[in-house]
């Protein structure tokens, strides 16, 4: 499957995705880790350990404050 990751304030990547695929499987060749984000699908948050089950996901980058 192909997957449209558009992260947020950044660049948008085509990715192809194997058929059991994870969420944080698709952060891989975008270089982020599921510890630094949020992946939205339809606007709603959606677990990184799910299988990817849409074809656009928003990624949304974690601010750590002190």
């Amino acid at each position: 499957m192909r997957v449209t990751v558009e992260v947020a304030g950044e660049d948008t990547h085509e990715v192809d995705a194997p058929e059991d695929a994870t969420y944080a499987d698709l952060l891989e060749p975008v270089d982020l880790s599921p510890h630094e984000v949020s992946m939205l699908v339809d606007g709603d948050p959606v677990p990184t350990d799910q299988p990817v089950e849409a074809e656009h996901v928003r990624v949304v980058r974690l601010i750590k404050g002190g």
